[in-house]
């Protein structure tokens, strides 16, 4: 095995073994921290595929502002200690059987698809992404980066919401 498989695997290991933090672990600040890192594998997955760009958008955009914003309202309610109640049964099976479809969904993607390697393809160059993104066309991605912006902006108002009714809560049991 070369040293880029070995590489690749251990990405790989990282986003995995953090993806199944945040979604099983009982203190909602250790899920924060486990899509953390999921994410900042997801970055370093870029970088290995020498995709700097996007990687440096993925470490901005989701780790420095969605991650961070999602970190800082946990902060801000009063139950940032207490654990998540226990999930129900059904939907543990009904989760547990959605995965297995999944993957055997992925497999069966994978086996189909002949991949080949070609450079004309995977353009990555910061002006061919900056056309991309400011063009208006079915190829242009000006209609996702403003979603993007919606949603950070979403973030923020639930981050304050979040904040604004635990303070209320304080203070009416203060009466």
């Amino acid at each position: 095995m070369s040293a880029s498989v070995i590489i690749f695997y251990c990405i790989s290991a990282l986003i995995l073994t953090a993806g199944v933090v945040a979604v099983t672990a009982r203190k909602i600040f250790r899920a924060a921290i486990g899509l953390l890192f999921s994410l900042i594998g997801i970055a370093a997955l870029f970088f290995w595929m020498d995709v700097n760009f996007l990687a440096a958008v993925q470490i901005v955009v989701y780790v420095g502002g969605i991650v961070v914003l999602i970190i800082f309202s946990i902060f801000l309610t009063d139950q940032s200690g207490s654990e998540l109640p226990k999930p129900i049964l059904k939907r543990q099976i009904f989760s547990i059987l959605s995965v297995v479809f999944a993957i055997a969904f992925v497999c069966n993607l994978i086996n189909r698809t002949s991949f080949y390697h070609s450079k004309d393809i995977f353009d990555t160059s910061v002006k061919r992404i900056g056309n991309a993104m400011l063009d208006t066309n079915s190829v242009g991605y000006a209609l996702p980066f403003e979603v993007v912006s919606i949603l950070l902006l979403a973030a923020m108002i639930g981050s304050i919401v979040i904040a604004m009714k635990s303070k209320n809560t304080k203070q009416e049991k203060l009466k």
